[in-house]
């Protein structure tokens, strides 16, 4: 029976961004982004979901999405996620960790490259505020309006519904799989 998972703030089409948890036959990706230049499969915001049925998905892979929200927005994001997962169903998550960038910032690195991505060069300042290429190119959503440590991440997902939490650093990421109560 194949799975079906959301890909929120799934981006251009490109298979590589689909988490690899989620790159076989057994896994059908739909996917759904404010943007509709990206030519999403459901074009929503986070924080209306409207368009997505409830329980209508077996996963949510969500990639450097939740910083992008205002920090008001965060609950109301959370809670359309657990809405959409079927019961027993799991959010995949990453965005930046705002501990360790701390560390950097707290160095006097705020400025100077961390890592290279595809995207190039990113500073602390990248990991708090946005890629600063990217919004000087006009694509104000990578602006980001809010952060988290693995201890609040934690506790929004918890407080929003979530079960059975895990929260792990990696890098300068934060990597979260959250589950909605099978009876939920």
């Amino acid at each position: 029976m194949v799975k079906s998972v959301l890909h929120v703030g799934c981006g251009v089409k490109n298979p590589a961004k689909l988490h690899k948890q989620f790159q076989s036959s057994e896994w059908q990706e739909v996917r759904l982004d404010i943007n509709p230049d990206v030519e999403p499969d459901i074009v929503a915001s986070m924080t209306d979901m409207h368009a997505v049925d409830d329980a209508q998905f077996d996963a949510i892979w969500s990639s450097h999405n939740l910083e992008h929200l205002e920090t008001t927005d965060v609950p109301t994001a959370l809670k359309g996620f657990v809405r959409v997962l079927r019961p027993g169903g799991f959010l995949l998550t990453t965005l930046p960790d705002l501990q360790k960038v701390a560390e950097l910032v707290a160095q006097d690195k705020l400025d100077e490259p961390a890592y290279v991505s595809r995207a190039g060069p990113i500073a602390p300042l990248d990991m708090i505020f946005g890629h600063r290429a990217s919004i000087a190119r006009g694509n104000k959503f990578m602006a980001q309006r809010t952060g988290f440590t693995a201890k609040t991440l934690q506790s929004a997902l918890e407080s929003e519904g979530f079960e059975r939490v895990r929260v792990k650093r990696e890098g300068f990421d934060l990597w979260a799989v959250a589950h909605k109560p099978p009876h939920g």
